[in-house]
């Protein structure tokens, strides 16, 4: 009984002391990409969906910080991959409207789920070049750590990662010259 005691104390305290991960977006091992986009990256926003518009919960509190976080970790992303062409004379918009967000609220393995609407829009004439909902997860074993609030902040980061890693891989087939949704032009 005085072992189990024990065990349980230092498993405890061992607990205590463990610190959860920083929410870290930051995708690792971007590579250079061969193939460019002929237009220009003026612009990006992140932004939370509107009611009316997401796809699944997005937590209280977290308004300002995830969005931010995105921002920075996508454009850090784009600027190792390098795929727009900064001499170009097609300009582009970068859009991201993060549709839901679900992070676990408590279990063995921690699975956090998310959705992001990624849009780039032609400057010129306001076509949609590309657009596309990307949902990933993020999963953490029980084993990666005893405290779970270490489990669902790695989720967190994790989820994040693999939404803008899918987004990464699927700018490999953009091409400026055939948007998905080009503007009418009304013929008189």
């Amino acid at each position: 009984m005085k072992k189990i005691f024990i065990a349980i104390a230092v498993a405890a305290a061992l607990a205590g002391c463990q610190t959860a991960p920083p929410i870290n977006f930051s995708v690792p091992n971007v590579g250079y990409s061969t193939k460019k986009i002929d237009a220009e990256l003026k612009s990006m926003t992140v932004s939370i969906a509107r009611a009316d518009e997401k796809t699944g919960e997005l937590p209280a509190g977290m308004e300002t910080l995830v969005p931010q976080l995105w921002q920075t970790s996508l454009q850090e992303a784009l600027n190792k991959m390098a795929i727009f062409n900064d001499d170009a004379s097609n300009k582009v918009n970068l859009t991201v409207k993060i549709l839901k967000l679900n992070i676990p609220s408590f279990g063995a393995g921690m699975t956090t789920e998310v959705a992001a609407r990624y849009e780039l829009l032609d400057r010129k004439n306001g076509a949609i070049i590309f657009t596309q909902d990307i949902n990933s997860k993020g999963e953490v074993p029980f084993d990666y750590a005893f405290a779970g609030a270490t489990r669902a902040r790695e989720s967190i980061n994790r989820s994040v990662q693999n939404n803008i890693t899918q987004f990464l891989q699927s700018l490999q087939t953009v091409d400026v010259n055939k948007p998905m949704f080009p503007v009418k032009v009304s013929q008189q």
